[in-house]
């Protein structure tokens, strides 16, 4: 029979000292690779920032005019003007109608994936919305220049099919695998327990989902739709192949437009270096970079907001 104070006073194995190390080296490499996307924020500002600024001093810049202008004509002898309200509008206006579409069928295929499918149904449905993620943007751009805009134009009567619709289309169908896959994550991180006591109180399927699963899985869904508008925001060659790149404030979803990314992928290959259209198309980027800062922050925000409630 073992005896109790023995085992007591024992002495209790120690970690070796290679094992410390070992296990301090691994936190090291963690917490770098945590910092690291800090840096390489905070750099990529820096660049394009220093890109920018000479144009900030520069007589022919007016910032008032690029913020709240409509007109955008770089190249102009005599008259150059910088505007990019009518930019920011596209841009904006492409992104709302791509979530207006994407956002209910995306949450939906994730419901319909997470609760309703069969199990080999499920693994089928995942993979292919995974290819759909994989498809090029510059495909999905030949797409909506072959094909959605001569359906647009047979069933709306427009007379150009590059434009807003058919670029929301596009960016809608880009945005929905990441709308679904995380949204089904964050629906399967829902405890089972949760389940079984909404069946067991006599819940239908629907009323589970409606009362029980979306309100505990709110904050991964939020995250997958702001996902989705972010890849809608950055999204450069479809929307430049689907929207018509045209600079003017669009009046209905059947306009042409030119959004901010597609400006800077079409001008600044074309821009000589050090110029100040060369330098303008910068602080474009860092207007984008503001418009995606701001909406990632809205998000943050009202993420906690929810988690206090």
């Amino acid at each position: 029979m073992t005896n109790p104070s023995a085992a007591a006073t024992r002495p209790r194995p120690t970690r070796s000292r290679t094992a410390l190390i070992g296990e301090r080296c691994l936190e090291g490499v963690i917490r770098l690779s945590g910092m690291s996307a800090i840096f390489f924020v905070v750099a990529i500002f820096f660049f394009v920032f220093r890109e920018a600024a000479p144009v900030l001093v520069s007589e022919h810049f007016e910032m008032s005019e690029f913020l709240f202008g409509t007109k955008w004509y770089p190249t102009s002898v005599s008259n150059v003007r910088y505007g990019t309200l009518a930019l920011t509008v596209g841009s904006v206006s492409v992104t709302l109608l791509a979530m207006l579409i994407a956002v209910p069928f995306g949450l939906g295929a994730a419901i319909f994936v997470s609760e309703f499918c069969a199990p080999r149904q499920r693994e089928v449905l995942k993979i292919v919305i995974e290819l759909l993620s994989a498809i090029p943007s510059v495909v999905w751009g030949f797409i909506g220049l072959t094909v959605m805009s001569k359906l647009i134009m047979r069933f709306t009567g427009a007379p150009v099919g590059v434009n807003i619709l058919n670029g929301a289309i596009i960016l809608a169908l880009m945005s929905v695998p990441i709308i679904v896959s995380i949204g089904e994550d964050a629906l399967k991180a829902v405890p089972d327990s949760y389940r079984e006591a909404g069946l067991a109180l006599g819940a239908t399927r629907w009323q589970l989902v409606y009362r029980v699963l979306l309100p505990a899985a709110k904050n991964g869904l939020l995250a997958a739709v702001l996902l989705g508008v972010g890849r809608a925001v950055g999204e450069t060659m479809a929307v430049l192949m689907a929207t018509g790149h045209a600079v003017h404030i669009p009046h209905s979803v059947l306009d042409s437009v030119r959004t901010l990314t597609a400006n800077i992928a079409a001008e600044l290959g074309e821009a000589p270096a050090g110029s100040d259209h060369y330098r303008v198309l910068f602080l474009t980027g860092m207007l984008l970079f503001c418009i995606t800062f701001a909406v990632n922050l809205t998000a943050d925000l009202a993420i906690r907001g929810l988690r206090r409630k």
